[in-house]
């Protein structure tokens, strides 16, 4: 050991005498992470939790899949817009319309347009 440096079992006695308790979370699937633009998705990451004074700090190793926030929302609106005009043999703009009307409501977008 060189001077001035401690080795793990050291480090973790310190750590200890001070009060501060680290831990690793084991089996951790998935970390997401979301804002109000984004999603951060971890599907394999390493948890740490460190607990000081009452408070835990959570450290994530790992890289992250960043998804914008709404595009599944997006996506699913398409495939409910394309299954409407399928089902109904109407216009785009009448099945954005009822499904708007209905709340995103697929079955009563589809019953409202095949019904008029």
């Amino acid at each position: 050991m060189m001077p001035g440096r401690m080795n793990s079992r050291q480090l973790a006695q310190m750590m200890k005498r001070f009060g501060i308790n680290v831990k690793n979370i084991d089996n951790v699937e998935k970390v997401i992470i979301q804002t109000d633009t984004k999603e951060y998705v971890f599907d394999t990451a390493e948890v740490t939790v460190m607990e000081a004074q009452g408070q835990k700090t959570f450290q994530i190793i790992g890289e992250p899949t960043v998804k914008n926030r709404g595009d599944e929302t997006q996506d699913t609106q398409k495939e409910d817009i394309k299954l409407i005009i399928e089902q109904t043999g109407k216009s785009e703009a009448e099945a954005r319309k009822a499904l708007k009307e209905t709340n995103g409501d697929l079955a009563e977008a589809i019953l409202k347009l095949t019904q008029s």
